[in-house]
This record gives structure tokens, C-alpha cells and sequence, in this order.
């Protein structure tokens, strides 16, 4: 701290739309005797003198947001700019992440899954046979099993997150559902998305198919 501003020294690693952002914040210790009560939250503006940007990252998935390392050598940042009350950084971060992960799409990545996949079925033929009548057992086969699998998948993710947003829009926010939304949802679309590649088996390997791009999004 200089009285009126604060020196930021530091290297940020995994920054989520880094490479594109034109204002960041950043996180940073103002009371290092206060352990994560000591972190206060800083507006940064990308040419502020002394922020720098690494090398971006080539991710596996989730490519849809650039992510890069920041480098910050004497950062001055005005007084002004924290966000929210100071050593406080913490309670602002949480708030966010808690709406951050209602917006991860794992419905969205399910129903891509169920609209490629069920349609794949019904009408590709192997050995003189449409695949969803392949193994039958009764009372119905194999790969409808896994079409209803998948769909109840959806439809329980659905109606969870839903009513944890509709309750965030009202101004009653939990942690704990949030992070069980995130949780639940995560967990069945992973599963939704290997079930579409045994639906599809060889032809999941194709990139330009929606199917392994989603197994790539989930299972990580």
C-alpha cells in the first residue's frame, strides 16, 4: 500500500477471457496476517502500466474463453479501484462464483448430446439393421435404454437449475445449492456425453460432431 493506491507484484495464472478482457478483476493479499480475510478485489484496467500478458493457453476444452497468464511488475492501482470493502475480496469473489456456476451449461451439453445422438440412431443401418434395435433384450434394446437414460438425465438437471436461478433472481442466494447444481448437472452430463459415444461409437471421434467435443467440455 502507498496511502492513496496499491503495487501489485505478482503472476496470475488460468485467467478466464484474459487475452480479451479490456478490464480484469484481481485478487490480491492487502493484509497478509489476516490469511483469506486479508484479500481485497482490484478493477484493472488491461494497459495499465506494468500488467503484462504470457502465453495463451491452448485448452482441451471449454474453448468457447481464451484463457492466458498475467504478469504484473509495479502495478499502480489507484485506491479507488478495489472492489467492494477492503480485506473483503473474498465475500465478492464467492458471489460470483456462486452465479459462475449456474451459467456452466451442463443441460445445454446434454440436450446437444440427445439431439445428435437420437436422431444418429433411428436412422444409420449396420449389418442390415438400424442401430436402435441393436441388442435386443426385452422389453426394449440396448441403445433405447440409453436413449431413455439420457433424456431422464435431462430432464432431472433441468427443473434443479432452474429453481436454484429463479431463487438467485430473488435475491436468495446459496452457496451450497449452487455448488450441488454444478455437482449434479456436471456429473450427469458426463455420463449423457459417454453415452453418446457408445451410441455413435467410432464416429464420436470425428471433432466436427458435437458428441466428443462434449465429452471433452465435461470429463475434466
Amino acid at each position: 500500500s502507498g496511502g492513496d493506491h496499491y503495487i501489485l507484484n505478482c503472476g496470475k495464472f488460468w485467467i478466464n477471457n484474459g487475452p480479451d478482457a479490456d478490464v480484469l478483476i484481481v485478487y490480491a493479499k492487502t493484509d497478509p496476517e489476516a490469511h483469506q480475510k486479508g484479500i481485497s478485489a482490484f478493477i484493472v484496467e488491461k494497459d495499465t502500466p506494468g500488467l503484462s500478458m504470457a502465453q495463451k493457453q491452448d485448452k482441451l476444452s471449454m474453448r468457447g474463453s481464451n484463457i492466458c497468464e498475467h504478469i504484473f511488475e509495479d502495478c499502480k492501482i489507484p485506491e479507488e479501484n478495489i472492489l467492494g470493502p477492503l480485506n473483503k475480496g473474498v465475500y465478492v469473489m464467492m458471489r460470483g462464483l456462486d452465479l459462475v456456476r449456474l451459467e456452466k451449461y451442463s443441460p445445454l451439453i446434454m440436450q446437444a448430446v440427445i439431439d445428435f445422438a437420437v436422431p444418429y440412431l433411428h436412422i444409420r443401418e449396420s449389418f442390415g439393421q438400424k442401430i436402435e434395435h441393436f441388442q435386443r433384450y426385452k422389453p426394449i434394446t440396448l441403445m433405447q435404454a440409453k436413449m431413455a437414460d439420457m433424456y431422464t438425465r435431462l430432464g432431472a438437471c433441468q427443473p434443479y437449475l432452474y429453481n436454484v436461478a429463479r431463487a438467485c433472481d430473488k435475491g436468495h442466494f446459496s452457496s451450497m445449492d449452487c455448488a450441488g447444481v454444478i455437482l449434479y448437472c456436471a456429473e450427469n452430463a458426463t455420463q449423457v456425453a459417454l453415452d453418446g459415444i457408445q451410441c455413435l461409437a467410432g464416429t464420436s471421434e470425428v471433432h466436427r460432431f458435437i458428441i466428443g467435443r462434449a465429452f471433452n467440455a465435461m470429463y475434466k
